[in-house]
């Protein structure tokens, strides 16, 4: 008897197959047991009738825990009212591991003990989803840039000093006594290899040392960052365009039934089409400013500062799909921000908010060219000269104008899936007070 996967039933409507799981669910009525198995690829209805098998198997099924391993053999039947469009009539069966006491029931469980659980909460049909969503997420980020000319070239994780903040490090013992930070952002190494290669893009793990507890944020996350050689700002905000309408639509594409589990609303997701609105941040603080006088945000933003979470949804709400605030204050961009030739003040950065109060999902702009300039940022903050020293050979032998983005992943798959906290988008998330499971 062939073994197949639940998803490829369809192809053997009125076979025999074998499928091999574990026990998702259990219901009974009288001499009919109806066991729903999960094998990864969905949940599909077994139907049991106590005459079509021995008493000694209808005894072991008609008992068997949550999360039990087993094989089930049997007929596939077309069946409308089923998950899927399909039962399996099952004629015999071989239990691998009869499981007792699985702690997550259907029962309510509060988050703690759900995140203490996470190994054994992967495999409920709401994480299950999120997980397919990122797998989505995943190959379109790497097929979108691979078929855009981009190339792949991993940065370290591993780095001898900061690429932005020195207070958001994590630091860790290197050979001789030398101190080695776990990478914040492959950026920098991104600008070497876009020198050699034109296009170019990092995707990896990443590590901010941030105490912080918002449902936006995680210490380790993995994002992607692509950069281009002899390109702006302009450039930047147009392959966000195409970058995030990819991504979406993909999604669409390919998880219409775990966005059915996660009751995401479809419309949300196919207003991500281009063009996007562009804001100059100047415009972002008058939005804000106005919304204050009318009473609708409590605080006043002032010139000069970063948005905050509740800045970020306020100023996306008037829009349906993701916004680029653009032209920040260079005070509040990274170190190697180009400056706006028309305003010094002002950095040629953007940041992209997600709709619906998901916030910056995108974070990039164009990079500074001048060696003297770099020379004065490093000295204004503060950064180590001989750390640097690769970095600015970029400027001494070859530079040109260059930009890119860097995009976290979880992020961008909580906005995709409508779900509040990006804790759920990876599979063991870290954040400040949880290093296990």
């Amino acid at each position: 008897m062939q073994q197949v996967y639940i998803n490829q039933l369809s192809d053997y409507a009125g076979e025999e197959v074998t499928l091999r799981g574990w026990l998702y669910n259990m219901r009974s009525s009288g001499k009919l047991l109806f066991p729903q198995l999960r094998d990864g690829t969905g949940v599909v209805q077994c139907v049991v009738f106590k005459k079509g098998v021995s008493e000694e198997l209808w005894d072991s099924l008609k008992n068997l825990g949550q999360e039990s391993a087993l094989s089930v053999h049997g007929t596939v039947r077309p069946d409308e009212r089923a998950p899927g469009g399909f039962e399996l009539d099952v004629n015999g069966a071989q239990v691998f591991q009869a499981v007792e006491g699985f702690p997550i029931t259907p029962k309510e469980h509060g988050t703690e003990f759900l995140m203490d659980h996470r190994h054994l909460w992967l495999r409920s049909r709401r994480q299950h989803a999120i997980l397919k969503v990122r797998h989505t997420v995943v190959n379109a980020v790497r097929d979108f840039l691979n078929h855009d000319g981009f190339t792949l070239c991993d940065a370290p994780v591993l780095t001898p000093a900061a690429c932005e903040g020195t207070t958001t490090l994590f630091e860790v013992d290197y050979f001789d006594d030398e101190k080695a930070y776990l990478t914040q952002s492959g950026q920098l190494y991104n600008e070497a290899t876009a020198a050699a290669l034109g296009k170019v893009y990092c995707f990896g793990p990443t590590f901010r040392a941030e105490r912080s507890k918002t449902r936006r944020h995680l210490t380790e996350f993995w994002m992607v960052e692509p950069e281009m050689s002899f390109a702006t700002l302009d450039d930047v905000m147009d392959l966000c365009e195409r970058f995030l309408s990819h991504i979406a639509a993909r999604v669409l594409d390919e998880r219409g039934e775990e966005l059915k589990v996660l009751e995401r609303d479809r419309s949300k997701l196919e207003s991500v089409v281009p063009p996007f609105p562009r804001l100059p941040y100047d415009e972002a603080v008058k939005i804000l400013q106005e919304g204050h006088e009318r009473g609708e945000l409590e605080n006043r933003f002032e010139w000069g500062g970063d948005f905050g979470a509740p800045d970020e949804a306020y100023i996306s709400s008037r829009y349906d799909r993701p916004l680029m605030v653009h032209r920040y204050p260079a005070a509040v961009k990274a170190f190697y921000m180009a400056r706006d030739p028309e305003r010094s003040d002002l950095a040629l950065g953007v940041d992209v908010l997600a709709p619906e109060g998901y916030g910056e999902v995108i974070g990039g702009g164009e990079r500074a060219t001048s060696l003297e300039y770099l020379e004065e940022q490093l000295t204004a903050h503060e950064l180590p000269r001989e750390a640097f020293e690769w970095y600015l050979d970029l400027r001494r032998y070859g530079s040109v104008p260059h930009a890119g983005f860097g995009m976290g992943i979880e992020r961008c798959v909580a906005w995709m899936c409508g779900i509040e906290h990006v804790r759920e988008t990876i599979p063991f998330p870290r954040m400040l007070y949880r290093i296990r499971p």
